[in-house]
């Protein structure tokens, strides 16, 4: 199937060819570079909001007046409004339409930013790091109800792809623009920047960005109708594996984020600068494999197919890391760690878009509410995962390894046990372009 930009196919039985879609409106059809660039940017928003703030840290706590537990709040306060923020706004963009919430959305994050701009104290940077984190959400979980508006099948999955090019380059490139705007101001210009970006992506949005939910097609329901959307979608077996399986895969991802600043330069005794070198290539790595998924492996390969052999890789690299962390192999030094860390987080590259893609394909008429029990499942089992990788102290990276190697074990039983690919016959499986209705 080539790539093309239309509404939602009618449902089809599992064993037949898909049915004809019909065309989306003119104003749609726009998959160019504008598209990725601004759908990039709305799902890299928020986790720029979340790391270029983290080099003030230090700065916000002198600040402040505060202890450094209380200014790590507004972290974590950031992080649950991202989760909790996806559960609002997927429903909202099935009722009224991508556009109006999405709007809304970036027009609070505006606010919000602003004010922690302002903020007097540490409790009032925490609320309104909250409600920072609460808008924010509105452009992670519209932007994939986006691509699920506007691509099927191979389509899709090369698109999310695509879409890591941009949205996975904003971890790597946050704290270092951060690092440097300390240099000509405080972190309360930050926020003022983060304010700036903010307002220009909502200008584009406004003009460049086309409605892709047809009236027809929203749900004119409220709270229940919401609910029993969701409800449906994790009454099917395969949605939920395939959510479980991304949810647990970010639980390794996460865990690397939160654990390897210590583990590289504490443990293993790295420079600063080395630890930026090789989080950077790894976050390279990430990419690089997103691409080769979408451009090289999707249309040729099951993508269920892709997503096993991405899980094993994870499975083995963190065995690795879990064996070498405890010394199964006397002391490898950092070398070793550090390629295991890049093959782990190269396969993510791999796991991660044809997760959403998988999940995503079993939904027909409830994208933005699919997509938000995607979004908010990842974000919540991230949550839980970082603080685990600190648990037995500062000198030892087994917790970091065990996690990983416990979600990503994780990951591979829900998608082998629930989603059950190999029950999955028909051409339109073999192309990677299956689905069923929600």
């Amino acid at each position: 199937m080539g790539e093309h930009a239309a509404a939602p196919a009618p449902e089809q039985e599992q064993g037949q060819e898909p049915a004809p879609r019909e065309p989306s409106p003119p104003a749609a059809r726009r998959t160019g570079l504008l598209l990725v660039l601004l759908l990039g940017g709305l799902t890299a928003t928020p986790p720029l909001a979340m790391d270029m703030y983290l080099p003030s840290l230090p700065e916000v706590t002198r600040s402040l007046h505060a202890p450094a537990a209380t200014v790590q709040l507004t972290l974590t306060a950031c992080l649950a409004g991202m989760a909790l923020g996806q559960l609002v706004v997927g429903p909202m963009s099935d009722r009224w339409g991508r556009r109006r919430p999405l709007l809304a959305g970036l027009a609070v994050y505006v606010v919000a930013t602003a004010l922690c701009a302002f903020a007097p104290n540490v409790e009032t940077l925490v609320a309104f790091r909250l409600a920072q984190g609460l808008a924010g959400a509105a452009g992670i979980v519209i932007a994939r109800a986006v691509v699920r508006d506007l691509y099927d099948g191979v389509a899709m999955a090369r698109f999310f792809s695509t879409l890591m090019l941009v949205s996975g380059t904003a971890p790597v490139v946050a704290p270092l623009i951060g690092g440097q705007l300390l240099r000509v101001t405080d972190w309360r210009g930050v926020f003022v920047v983060l304010t700036v970006v903010g307002a220009l992506l909502a200008g584009v949005v406004r003009f460049r960005l086309p409605e892709t939910l047809p009236p027809a097609e929203r749900h004119g329901g409220g709270v229940g109708e919401a609910l029993r959307a969701m409800r449906g979608l994790l009454a099917d077996p395969p949605f939920t594996g395939y959510m479980l399986t991304g949810g647990f895969a970010f639980a390794a991802l996460f865990a690397y984020i939160s654990a390897s600043p210590f583990v590289i330069q504490e443990i293993y005794g790295a420079s600063p600068q080395t630890f930026s070198l090789l989080f950077g290539l790894n976050s390279v790595g990430l990419v690089l494999a997103g691409q080769v998924n979408g451009k090289l492996l999707v249309g040729r390969v099951r993508l269920d197919r892709v997503l096993a052999v991405g899980l094993a890789v994870v499975v083995l690299a963190a065995t690795a890391l879990l064996l070498m962390s405890a010394g199964a192999f006397g002391d490898v030094g950092l070398a070793p760690v550090a390629a295991a860390l890049f093959v782990l987080m190269s396969a993510m590259g791999v796991t991660l878009p044809n997760t959403q893609s998988l999940a995503l394909l079993r939904t027909r008429h409830a994208a933005g509410s699919a997509s938000a029990l995607l979004g908010t499942s990842s974000f919540l089992v991230g949550a839980v995962a970082s603080p685990l990788v600190g648990v037995a102290g500062e000198h030892t990276a087994v917790p970091m390894a065990l996690v990983q190697l416990v979600g990503s074990l994780a990951a591979l039983a829900c998608f082998v046990g629930m989603c059950r690919p190999w029950k999955t016959r028909d051409e339109t499986a073999r192309t990677g372009t299956e689905g069923a209705a929600s």
